[in-house]
């Protein structure tokens, strides 16, 4: 069986892919037939030895793939090929995850919703989306659908919203379902009534806006590490966790990254306004600060926040070290 999950929302794709991985563990608890291939790693010959390797357990093989349609030619053109000649994706007793993470097109004369490398990424996505694969898109969420996220997500925290605090919330963080779930659990430990209001966000969410998160990527961006170290030192000393410095570093990069792709193009402050939908304090910000990056640096600077961030939470490293070493390299 093959399992495709794709779309610009990262957020729930990992959600769907964590729970696809959780469902098969509990079933197969060994996991000795469970395996993880990155394509900007892997090459496709890993991930058929893994299916044609013989195993004496008795239990179905899951494979959990990243990043295939962004991998080279020749791992695509191989992919396609074992999709036609294997039973992958009708054989119950293989089971196949994919998960990737698509940019929508952009302008009037688009032609297909996502961008896609090349021919072959376009074929394959086109397999992967007609039965008998089972597919699943995460658009992302927008007006009604993303206040309900909002509101389901103060739920699972155990304290309720208010309509105006809702609207606020997602006035400063936008769609990122990242930064709204961090939000979300900072606000629900201040409440002693269960109720997040308009004021809580404005008082606790704003503050953060303005933090010195951007003093820290300021002096990052001007290779001052002293300063950088004595930002985020402060926030620490603040009481805020390593998790939630990384969520916040790895936010406002991600939007330096998408600045700057739409400041290569020629896009204006305004056109970024209509079109990025970010705080104006932060779309300024980002602005300003994607002028001192080039686009090679933000893509690797993002990367390695998201591996050090996948490092902390699964304990592989100490949460403090990890950062003060992502500023040592940033600051270089």
């Amino acid at each position: 069986m093959l399992y495709f999950f794709y779309g610009p929302d990262t957020f729930r794709l990992k959600e769907k892919l964590n729970s696809v991985i959780k469902e098969y563990k509990t079933k197969h608890q060994s996991g000795l037939n469970l395996a993880f291939f990155d394509f900007e790693e892997n090459v496709f010959s890993e991930l058929k030895n893994f299916f044609d390797a013989y195993s004496m357990f008795a239990e179905k093989k899951l494979a959990v793939v990243r990043n295939l349609l962004e991998s080279s030619l020749e791992n695509k053109e191989k992919f396609l090929e074992f999709l036609a000649k294997s039973d992958v994706l009708k054989n119950k007793e293989f089971f196949l995850a994919m998960a990737e993470e698509l940019v929508e097109s952009d302008g009037k004369n688009k032609t297909a919703k996502y961008i896609l490398t090349d021919e072959i990424a376009k074929k394959i996505f086109s397999v992967l989306t007609t039965r008998p694969a089972i597919s699943e898109e995460f658009e992302t969420l927008r007006g009604a659908k993303l206040e309900n996220w909002v509101k389901k997500q103060a739920q699972k925290e155990e304290v309720k919203i208010e309509e105006g605090a809702v609207k606020k919330l997602i006035e400063f963080a936008g769609a990122d379902l990242w930064r709204l779930k961090t939000e979300i659990a900072k606000l629900a430990v201040w409440q002693k009534d269960g109720l997040i209001s308009q004021k809580d966000v404005d008082e606790l969410v704003s503050s953060r806006v303005e933090s010195d998160i951007f003093k820290t990527i300021d002096a990052l961006a001007v290779r001052n590490k002293l300063a950088a170290f004595k930002f985020l030192h402060r926030h620490l000393s603040q009481g805020e966790s390593e998790i939630y410095l990384l969520t916040m570093l790895t936010y406002q990069f991600r939007n330096l990254l998408l600045v700057k792709s739409e400041m290569e193009k020629g896009a204006s402050l305004y056109a970024l306004q209509k079109k990025l939908k970010l705080h104006p304090f932060v779309l300024r910000k980002s602005f300003e600060q994607a002028k001192n990056f080039s686009f090679s640096a933000l893509k690797k600077i993002y990367e390695r926040l998201q591996e050090t961030d996948i490092a902390v939470k699964t304990g592989q490293v100490e949460g403090q070290a990890a950062l003060d070493l992502l500023v040592a390299e940033i600051a270089g």
